[in-house]
């Protein structure tokens, strides 16, 4: 993969940027000219013109600076000279002020100063956003004088628009704070002289080395580690998350000034290459660390070109354009800014691997705790070393597994392999020095360790521990020989998938997905359903295991992901010594690892049909266990949030009512006990009910209702309609929030009708709301019983409640016909750029229903989309008998089952051919104006 693009561009003198020499000419004349004209405020008048001028030579400074960093892509080199830039205008204000406003010929020793660069201003690089930080250094406490240079100073760069953090202090005082704040001391650490009293500076650097840094060292780590850990908390402590943080993410740039900042304490450097000499890195690691910075250094500093201001998350919106600009090129399979973001993971990976390394020797010197593999089973004492009796080539290390020597892996490279399975069986965390080892030795995992028949037996127990296999599994991907071992893993490692749905990298979301198997198989997450039922029933375990980490391997491939990881299966699986059979089995699995939760999600359960063509797939009970199962770890793997009740519900109900299919007519449960259960669960919820009004409750509602909607809903349901009728309400609504899943729901309870859908799809519009997800239930007496998931917009749960009354209020003002839809519709939806693109497709198809014809809408989503379709529908005379409504990220899949109005399905080619250009033309609007 190439690196960011290089282009040779001759040095060109500094001055270009900015004429340090020009300048001091031109703003002195224009002091002599404001003072000498002026009869008073001068000083004010000319603070004013200096900013004025200053502010634009900064901003075309700013500008060569980018054009200079997109002709050699020097991301360091780019942030050195805006760092030079902010020098050379400081110690050019610092001149004129002490030259024309405040000019002390023969300074006083008190009125002597240094004017300092700390934080990450004193590193010397800057990002074009970055705040500049600097201290107005003093021997003594503050005089006039000083106090006048330091104010006037800052008002001109206030006036430039700069942001400025600055602090007046002697030495004494920043000793003292320096002691008592982590924070000073760092941002002390990094001090850097601009300008001024050299000798008040040296005293500082000497006093802060010998009373600050001195005997303190385990103190500072510690405390920056704990800071990390923190930032990591909020950042999201994965570093593969796909719309990373440049600089505050894990394997972002502030990884990297924490490793400079307890580096330069702990072993008292100045720059990397001095890490050599103290042992703590090789040459070839040193080399890494500064090319991963400037590498993120480019990155943040393109990124707050192209955005205007200091953003340093990598949103999607801004990804395309990024990798335009860092020159990526598509390749097959994979778009350019997936190569892109490819890069940016392995560049954080590389970073996590510089981590580990500086943890290992601060261990060594009792600078850092020794960690455990997991806190949740880490033993509360610390064990003497010991050797493990399944191999003389490891030892234990204070409850880490550590090889015997060096020539380990170099004698039997098996053992590469072996390593990790000892600490998933063991508990062990991994010794620092022995995962390092590994890293330098994964050539020896050559095609001869591929085939070794132990190796892959060794590999399966791994993959298939009851233990902890994802942390396992995670660690041999970071040192790896994850990647090394199956070649086809080490294609998706770093993969981003360019999409809203996925929050992970591949590699990250395969791990990810081993974990929620694991968490399914001890039954300890209650929220993952029948799941946790059918795993306990399953005859073969390791089939599971396998397909789940096999089942996106072919991602970024040109073909169909589902059909080339099946074919990957039929390669490896009988490399990891699985049976035939066995083997078709799993590549089977991923074939149709997506078909379960497409039917669940997006067609009527309700219809034999569907039932009929989903077991035509699945063929046998068995096979449709594990598709279950894999399908509801495929999903909560997705990212936070993805995995809800109504999703569970849904995959339970396909489920059972596809059983007595594929069992030829016997079913462990029948449909009818199913409903009968499910109408018991509401009686005994809902105890202080008369057995009359329950009964004709009961009543009320379809059997497709009892088996599809969680029994916590039905109940609050049934609190809301019977409210609602006891008011008198023909329409109600009731909202609800959802943090965990960053939605809201809205429920409607009004009489049925064909346009109802549209009315409540046009309300959300509207109000610029976006709906993501939607229930769509009628009862037996015509009234309609509709939940609205709406993406969530406000933090504050009582603001987001309001906002849905609001969306409530235009439901019933457009039913009462009080608002006309359309035109509010088309004032509200405005054009917008958009990340991604998404291919637009309609299909129609009568045989997906006895009853119906089936439309599925798929395309990029977008607010007011739903509200399009449901409209056009209705013109077209379109009755929707049923709706279902999902969203995988950017891409909306809308079904719609629908008749003509005498209740037929929709005949004819000419007929089908003018409703897929109807709804195609929705798709396509730029905004809901053209598409209502």
């Amino acid at each position: 993969m190439n690196d960011i693009r290089r282009r040779k561009r001759p040095e060109t003198p500094f001055k270009e940027l900015f004429d340090i020499d020009a300048m001091r000419v031109e703003l002195s004349a224009l002091a002599r000219e404001v003072l000498g004209g002026a009869k008073g405020g001068g000083e004010i008048e000319l603070r004013g013109q200096l900013a004025r001028r200053l502010k634009v030579a900064y901003q075309e400074g700013h500008k060569t600076a980018e054009r200079w960093l997109m002709q050699d892509g020097s991301g360091r080199r780019c942030a050195e000279r805006l760092s030079r830039l902010q020098d050379e205008i400081l110690q050019l204000v610092h001149e004129l002020v002490v030259k024309f406003l405040y000019p002390a010929d023969n300074p006083s020793t008190a009125e002597r100063m240094a004017i300092v660069a700390v934080g990450g201003y004193g590193r010397g690089l800057m990002a074009p956003g970055s705040d500049t930080d600097i201290l107005f250094l003093l021997p003594y406490k503050q005089t006039a004088w000083g106090e006048s240079v330091a104010e006037a100073m800052l008002y001109v760069l206030w006036d430039m628009g700069l942001k400025v953090g600055h602090a007046t202090r002697s030495v004494d005082e920043c000793i003292r704070q320096a002691r008592a704040d982590m924070t000073i001391r760092t941002a002390l650490l990094e001090a850097r002289l601009l300008l001024g009293e050299q000798a008040l500076f040296n005293e500082l650097a000497t006093r802060f080395d010998k009373d600050v840094v001195e005997g303190t060292a385990a103190e500072f780590v510690a405390a920056k580690l704990a800071e990390r850990e923190e930032r990591l908390r909020r950042a999201g402590q994965s570093r593969y998350v796909v719309e990373p943080n440049v600089k505050d993410g894990k394997g972002g740039l502030r990884d990297l000034h924490t490793l400079f900042w307890i580096a330069k304490y702990v072993y008292r450097v100045h720059e990397t290459r001095e890490l050599v000499a103290k042992g703590v890195f090789t040459a070839e690691e040193a080399k890494i660390f500064r090319r991963c910075e400037d590498f993120l250094w480019s990155v943040r500093c393109h990124l707050h070109f192209l955005a205007g201001k200091p953003e340093e998350r990598l949103s999607f919106d801004l990804q395309r354009e990024m990798a335009e600009r860092l020159g990526y090129m598509e390749h097959p399979g994979l778009k350019d800014v997936e190569r892109f973001m490819k890069h940016y993971f392995l560049v954080a990976k590389d970073v996590g691997d510089l981590t580990a390394i500086v943890s290992a020797a601060l261990e060594e010197r009792h600078d850092k705790p020794v960690p455990r593999l997991n806190r949740m089973i880490a033993r509360l004492r610390r064990s003497p070393n010991r050797k493990l009796k399944e191999s003389a080539d490891f030892i234990v290390d204070h409850d880490r597994i550590n090889v015997a020597d060096s020539s380990a892996f170099g004698h039997d490279p098996v053992n590469l392999i072996r390593i990790f399975q000892l600490a998933g069986k063991h508990g062990l965390a991994f010794h620092p020095e022995a995962m390092r080892l590994a890293t330098r030795s994964l050539k020896l995992i050559d095609q001869r360790v591929r085939e070794h028949p132990e190796a892959n037996r060794l590999f399966l127990e791994i993959l298939t521990s009851r233990n902890a296999p994802e942390i396992v599994l995670r660690r041999m991907n970071e040192a790896g020989v994850l990647g090394r071992f199956v070649p086809e893993f080490g294609r998706i490692v770093a993969m981003m998938q360019f999409n809203m749905y996925h929050s992970y990298t591949v590699d990250e979301h395969l791990i990810r997905s081993i974990g929620v198997l694991s968490q399914i198989e001890r039954g300890d997450r209650a929220e993952y359903g029948l799941a946790n039922e059918l795993v306990q029933q399953i005859k073969n375990r390791q089939l599971l295991y396998v397909a789940m980490f096999l089942h996106d391997i072919a991602k970024g491939r040109p073909e169909d992901h589902s059909i080339a990881g099946a074919r990957v299966a039929r390669k490896l699986c009988p490399r990891f010594g699985l049976s035939s059979s066995d083997t078709d089995t799993v590549a089977w699995l991923i074939e149709q690892h997506l078909t379960m939760s497409s039917v669940a999600q997006s067609r009527d359960l309700s219809d034999r049909k569907t039932i009929e063509n989903f077991a035509s797939v699945v063929q046998n009970l068995e096979r449709m266990k594990l598709l279950e199962i894999l399908t509801t770890a495929d999903i909560a793997a997705v990212g936070p949030g993805v995995w809800n009740n109504w999703k569970s519900q849904l995959l339970r109900t396909l489920y059972y009512e596809t059983e007595p299919v594929v069992t030829g007519g016997f079913s462990e449960t029948n449909r009818a006990r199913r409903v009968a259960r499910a109408q018991a669960e509401f009686r005994a919820a809902e105890q202080d009910w008369d057995a009359e009004a329950i009964d004709a409750y009961v009543a009320r509602h379809y059997p497709s209702y009892w088996l599809q909607t969680d029994p916590g809903q039905q109940v609050a349901h049934a609190r809301f309609i019977l409210a609602a009728e006891a008011e008198g309400r023909a329409l109600a609504t009731t909202s609800q929030t959802d943090v965990r899943r960053g939605i809201t729901e809205l429920t409607v309870f009004a009489p049925d009708h064909p346009k109802l859908l549209a009315v409540i799809a046009g309300a959300c519009a509207a109000a610029g709301a976006h709906i993501v997800d939607a229930q769509i239930s009628t009862t037996t007496d015509g009234r309609a019983l509709d939940t609205i998931a709406l993406t969530r917009t406000l933090e504050r749960d009582e603001d987001e409640l309001r906002r849905a009354d609001r969306i409530a209020a235009a439901i019933e003002k457009s039913l009462s016909g009080e608002i006309r839809l359309p035109d509010v519709v088309a004032k509200k939806l405005t054009r917008r750029p958009r990340a991604f693109t998404v291919e637009p497709e309609v299909t129609l198809n009568n045989s997906w229903s006895n009853r119906h014809t089936v439309i599925e809408v798929s395309g990029l989503d977008r607010p007011g989309l739903l509200y399009g379709l449901t409209q056009t529908l209705s013109r077209l005379n379109l009755n929707i008998a049923s709706a279902h409504v999902a969203t995988f990220g950017e891409r909306a899949v809308d079904v719609f089952y629908v008749t003509d109005l005498m209740g037929a399905k929709i005949l004819g080619a000419a007929r089908h051919s003018a409703i897929r250009r109807a709804l195609l033309h929705v798709l396509d609007a730029d905004d809901e104006a053209n598409a209502a």
